[in-house]
This record gives structure tokens, C-alpha cells and sequence, in this order.
């Protein structure tokens, strides 16, 4: 039950018999990313009054489960997958479940798969917490959006629609001509990637570059300025922002991240509970 406790409570752990890796960060090192689920949202107001919007994210339950090796345009990479979540063993099948259990694992219910550098290698079984980011870096949040269902062009798009007297009878929200035959000969189709009527919503998309404005590694929350794409309860995978790399120098952080990860032992000065500075505008 204790080791339940911890697990729980988003404690970072390391394998039996693990090897420590190299702490130093490389100008090419990439470090693996992290599974969350979006809790919600909230706000905090900065000294001089302006509120600040925060979307929470749990980050518990996440291991290495596996370390492949795949083919790349530059020969070969490395990919680390990771597993979160709780899930019964019933709702697994033997190959799936078999897994985790020849690891000595528990069951996951989700897998994804993080590219990473050769000195940012983690063992199987290496627990990633919150502590895995640090208040002050970017990182980039991909999500599947909320489902709209099918919509019209106005709520898809935009579309100013069509003016609200002068003929236009019971057509005031439609999109309007889609082009008729014009600079081609009898070509009276529509073109490809026209804006049209359809489903909207539901596809994986990406938030870049948002800051991390705290981190409650005792809950293992993460609180991200700004919004993500998805509902509450649904999965996210969070990763070092690319548009705003680090450098090892720390510019434009608060302070650089553990690399490849936060292992127990490691400095804690700060506390549980970190803010990020807002001092200067964002």
C-alpha cells in the first residue's frame, strides 16, 4: 500500500540495479516528453492585477515501457514509449498485456511514443512525474479538439454569410457561389479543398510554446498559461517546445529542466509548489 501511495502521489522513481545517465545537457539532446490529462481550467492575477488563465494537467502513472530503435531519413533513431493510466487485465488482450507483465509492469491504458536522443535514454520502468518540467520553459501540448459535429460554413469557418433581405429567401447562413466554370472550359465542379459544409472538430491539434507557469509535484500538476486543444478528462502528450528551443545557457527560462529526467535525489530547492515569474510581459 505504501508503494501504491507513492505511485499515486506522482513520485519519481528508477529501476532496480539503474545505471545513472548522463546529466549534462548537448546541443542536440532531446529529451522524451510526458502523458497528461487535462483537469481543467483556472486563473491567477500577476502583481500589477491582470488575471492570468491556466489550464491544469495531471501527470501521474507515467513509465518508460519500451525503447525502440527506427529507421529515419538519417538512418536510425530512438523512441521511447511511454504508458499511463490504470486498466484492468480483462480489457487487455494476452500479446498487449504480456508486455507489461514480462517487464513487471502494471497495465496502462494509453501508449505513445516520444523521439529522443542517444544521451537522453531512459531504462524501462523509469517513472516520469511533474517534476519533468520546471516553471518558466515552453513546451508544446497536442490534443484531439473538442467534436462540433457537422456545422455550416459560418461556425466552420467564418463566413459572413448572405445578406438578410434583397432576395436572399431562407439562404441568409449559406456559403454563397463555389466558383461555377470560371478560368476553365466547362469545368463546373468543385475544387478540391473548397470550404464547404462538414464535421468540425475532433482532429489532433497541437498548442505550441506555452509556459509553464507552476508545478505541484506533491499532486502532479502542471499549470500551462494559456488553453489546449480537448475536454476534461482527455489525454495530452506535452513535450520541450521546438519553436522555442533551449539552449544550455538557459536564456529566456527560468531555468533549465532535469535532463533526461527528474530522478529521486536530485536538488528540490523551491519546494513543491513553484511559480513562474511574470514580471515581464509574456
Amino acid at each position: 500500500m505504501a508503494s501504491l501511495r507513492l505511485l499515486r502521489r506522482g513520485c519519481c522513481t528508477a529501476p532496480a540495479g539503474f545505471a545513472q545517465p548522463s546529466r549534462v545537457w548537448g546541443k542536440s539532446s532531446l529529451r522524451c516528453g510526458a502523458l497528461g490529462m487535462k483537469c481543467g481550467m483556472t486563473q491567477a492575477w500577476q502583481p500589477d492585477g491582470k488575471v492570468v488563465p491556466l489550464t491544469i494537467i495531471e501527470v501521474q502513472d507515467v513509465q518508460v515501457v519500451q525503447a525502440k530503435r527506427v529507421p529515419t531519413s538519417e538512418g536510425e533513431g530512438l523512441n521511447l514509449q511511454l504508458g499511463s493510466g490504470w486498466q484492468k487485465r480483462k480489457r487487455l488482450n494476452r500479446p498487449d498485456a504480456g508486455q507489461f507483465e514480462s517487464r513487471g509492469l502494471p497495465l496502462k491504458r494509453y501508449l505513445r511514443e516520444f523521439r529522443v536522443s542517444e544521451d537522453a535514454q531512459l531504462p524501462v520502468g523509469t517513472t516520469i512525474c511533474a517534476r519533468h518540467f520546471v516553471p518558466g520553459q515552453f513546451v508544446d501540448v497536442q490534443g484531439t479538439s473538442k467534436g462540433k459535429g457537422f456545422e455550416g460554413v459560418m461556425r466552420r469557418y467564418g463566413f459572413a454569410g448572405q445578406p438578410r433581405s434583397h432576395g436572399h429567401s431562407l439562404s441568409h447562413r449559406s456559403g454563397g457561389s463555389l466558383g461555377g466554370a470560371a478560368g476553365s472550359l466547362y469545368a463546373t465542379r468543385v475544387m478540391p479543398g473548397k470550404k464547404m459544409p462538414g464535421r468540425m472538430g475532433g482532429k489532433v491539434r497541437t498548442a505550441h510554446s506555452l509556459l509553464v507557469y507552476r508545478v505541484d509535484a506533491e499532486h502532479g500538476l502542471v499549470y500551462l498559461k494559456g488553453t489546449i486543444p480537448g475536454g476534461k478528462g482527455s489525454l495530452v502528450r506535452l513535450k520541450d517546445a521546438t519553436r522555442k528551443r533551449m539552449d544550455t545557457s538557459g536564456r529566456g527560462h527560468h531555468r533549465l529542466p532535469p535532463f533526461p529526467t527528474w530522478l529521486p535525489g536530485d536538488d528540490e530547492t523551491g519546494g513543491d509548489v513553484t511559480e513562474a515569474p511574470l514580471a515581464r510581459p509574456l
